[in-house]
């Protein structure tokens, strides 16, 4: 029994990382091609043509970048928050708003995805405009499982979230705190790396721009 509690962790986390890469690659599919019918389009109408699918295929890839983008914020609990209020409150007071928040955003993401489920069962039979062939079904398909998408993500990074909120950890003070830590990594690994000829050179260059100034001054 141990070694099963021991391991739901990392089965987790794993699981976690899954759904991390296929929305990472479903955005980064929808923005390329996002971007290509943009630059298609606006090249056909640079020689005095059009495509007629363009305006509204664009917004339905827009549409469903936000949907699947919001999923994969979720799960790296990127969306705005004032953890920061939520964290200057004490433990006993902290916890039970920090629950009431999730069943809240829970409760209305599955509300989204069965009031979803509900539009495409009346949208039946119907297509788009410019492009008879694709159901409308298809391109609105996205609120059901957008909303499905965020509720899995929500829970998935739930424990995570959950510890920090009980240990008074901010999850954006994290983030920074290690951009920061990164950034000084890499400014002491290049010093490092120049060297003092490294220091030299940029003595010499801020020396020589010095000089050009009090040539070029009157």
């Amino acid at each position: 029994m141990s070694s099963v509690l021991a391991s739901s962790p990392s089965l987790l986390d794993r699981i976690s990382k899954v759904v991390e890469r296929c929305l990472e690659f479903v955005v980064i599919g929808l923005m390329v091609a996002l971007t290509a019918l943009i630059v298609v389009s606006v090249i056909y109408r640079k020689f005095d043509a059009s495509l007629s699918f363009a305006d509204e295929v664009a917004s339905i890839l827009l549409a469903w970048l936000t949907y699947y983008g919001a999923a994969l914020a979720a799960l790296k609990r990127g969306h705005i928050g004032f953890d920061g209020l939520l964290l200057a409150l004490p433990r006993p007071i902290r916890l039970p708003l920090a629950a009431l928040s999730e069943v809240l955003v829970l409760f209305f993401f599955a509300l989204m995805a069965w009031m979803g489920w509900k539009v495409l069962v009346v949208l039946e039979g119907m297509s788009l405009v410019s492009l008879s062939w694709v159901p409308i079904q298809l391109t609105q398909s996205v609120i059901p499982i957008g909303g499905a998408l965020f509720i899995l993500c929500e829970l998935l990074s739930l424990p995570t979230h959950w510890k920090q909120i009980s240990a008074g950890v901010s999850h954006e003070r994290e983030e920074i705190e290690e951009i920061a830590r990164h950034h000084m990594e890499e400014n002491s690994g290049g010093s490092a790396a120049d060297g003092p000829l490294g220091h030299a050179e940029a003595a010499a260059a801020t020396a020589s721009g010095s000089t050009s100034v009090r040539r070029a001054q009157p």
